[in-house]
């Protein structure tokens, strides 16, 4: 039996779990007829103006369905294509966890938070300054969020800047990720050459590589353009691959509003849609049972300096414009939000996430990565801003809960008992059930009385951070790999971490 078939096998309806906000996405910012005008647009640049520099793999894949090279090297896909794609490419599945209990369904306005991206520093939470990353800072992050119920996968947030080669940094960024946490891990690989490591690696975890490829626990983020409209050829070759060996594959799409991508916001989503769907459909035709997700998160660019502008308003609503492009398709999507421009965890940090986050959220993203953790326009992580955003996160995902209309709720009996009785509802026994089912209590934000909060020293949310994360480090050093089977894996593969 083929691979694809175990899978179809294995396919189920996606379950819902007590990790996510499954009732948002009532956010819209388009009509169906300004979506159909921004889908045709991308399939007009598709079909004739094309992309630069695929590999040959690409090439062949897609001519040998259709598509074309235009006579300056540009490659072509033919609408017809692009359409059978998106009509044949899933629209729900698991991202699956070791812990079960961790499991990801992706489908419709299901909604869940981690972290990201690929800071090349991290914030010493002594001093406030920056410092290059290193790969035990990768693995205390993992086991850190491990503990932090509203980030609910772990996407890889830095660089290990102490790795030798792209071989030691790929496998040890896998290993140090699923050592450290037993949520869904989403890596990166540097060079095609490299899937086959990090394959073997996730297979020897998993027991053969029949289990990764029905239920693979580690995805892949491939930035697979550099926009406008070019591949990136190594990352292209590695979308390829990756789709054949069932990992799921992460289509990202990270342009510049103004300085990669037009300075409109149609214009944008147009060619950003556009090379999304490039990668999409080129996944698709390597497997046509791969779990892609759909990766659109163009970004604000700030035009007095060219730099970026992750914090901003505008960048809340072209983020939440991106995720109803990728909903009118119906793909499972991710995009980035939470990108502060502030250096620390601060009040600007506190807003400029907030705000992105809220709009991300509402309308219904099924995975935000970079939600916790970053700083400095994803230059810097933090692990004082992993626990201020982890509590932050729970307040936003609890306002996308869907409000209770009902007999019950309505109340009426209630009311009229209060009223003729105690006059207040606090002594009724539905406001004590749902105290601990309907409301969420911070751990670290300041909620005492003045006299009490003096009393205790004045502390706030960042100084209760701090103690959180020495707290958690200290106690919590999970071996989610057992001792035999990791001593395996050192046998096999050049591990750098001592755990």
């Amino acid at each position: 039996m083929s691979n694809r078939s175990r899978r179809r096998q294995h396919r189920r309806e996606p379950q819902a779990t007590d990790k996510i906000s499954p009732n948002t996405g009532r956010m819209k910012f388009f009509s169906d007829t300004q979506l159909r005008s921004i889908h045709d647009a991308s399939l007009q640049i598709l079909d004739s103006i094309g992309l630069s520099e695929a590999p040959e793999e690409a090439i062949k894949l897609i001519c040998d369905n259709g598509g074309s090279l235009t006579d300056s090297g540009r490659l072509t896909f033919p609408e017809k294509l692009v359409n059978e794609g998106i009509s044949s490419l899933r629209k729900s599945f698991i991202l699956h966890a070791r812990d079960k209990k961790q499991n990801l369904d992706i489908s419709e306005y299901r909604v869940h938070t981690g972290t990201g991206g690929a800071s090349p520093m991290i914030v010493d939470m002594t001093t406030n300054t920056f410092r290059q990353s290193i790969l035990n800072d990768l693995y205390d992050s993992s086991r850190l969020v491990d503990k932090l119920d509203n980030i609910h996968f772990f996407a890889r947030p830095m660089v290990a800047n102490d790795m030798d080669t792209s071989l030691m940094l790929d496998v040890n960024t896998a290993y140090a990720a699923l050592v450290g946490t037993s949520k869904h891990v989403i890596s990166s690989i540097t060079d095609i050459n490299n899937i086959k490591n990090v394959h073997e690696l996730c297979s020897v975890i998993a027991g053969s590589d029949e289990n990764f490829y029905t239920q693979p626990f580690l995805s892949l983020n491939i930035n697979h353009v550099v926009p406008p409209l070019r591949f990136d050829t190594e990352s292209c070759k590695v979308l390829i691959e990756a789709s054949r060996r069932g990992f799921p594959v992460m289509v990202n799409t990270f342009g510049q509003m103004g300085a990669s991508s037009p300075v409109t916001i149609a214009g944008c989503l147009a060619q950003t849609n556009a090379e999304t769907l490039a990668g999409m459909i080129i996944a698709w035709v390597a497997n046509k049972d791969v779990n892609a997700i759909y990766g659109a998160r163009p970004m604000i660019t700030d035009l007095r300096t060219g730099g970026m502008a992750g914090g901003s308003g505008e960048q809340a609503l072209l983020t939440a414009a991106a995720v109803e492009l990728g909903q009118y398709y119906n793909f499972p999507n991710s995009t980035i939000s939470g990108a502060t421009d502030s250096k620390l965890p601060d009040n600007q940090a506190g807003y400029e996430k907030a705000l992105n986050l809220t709009l991300a959220v509402q309308t219904g993203a099924n995975l935000i990565t970079q939600a916790a953790g970053t700083q400095a326009g994803l230059m810097a992580t933090s692990f004082e801003a992993y626990v201020i955003d982890n509590e932050m996160l729970g307040a936003i995902l609890s306002s996308g809960k869907q409000i209770e209309v009902s007999e019950a709720s309505l109340s009426l009996q209630a009311i009229q008992k209060v009223v003729e009785g105690e006059g207040h509802f606090l002594g009724q026994s539905e406001t004590f059930k749902r105290m601990s089912t309907d409301f969420l209590y911070p751990e670290n934000a300041d909620r005492q009385a003045y006299e009490t909060w003096v009393a205790n020293g004045q502390p706030n949310i960042n100084s209760n951070a701090k103690i959180k994360v020495d707290e958690l480090l200290n106690v919590h050093r999970p071996k989610y790999i057992p001792k035999d089977l990791d001593n395996h894996i050192r046998k096999l593969f050049d591990i750098m971490i001592s755990i």
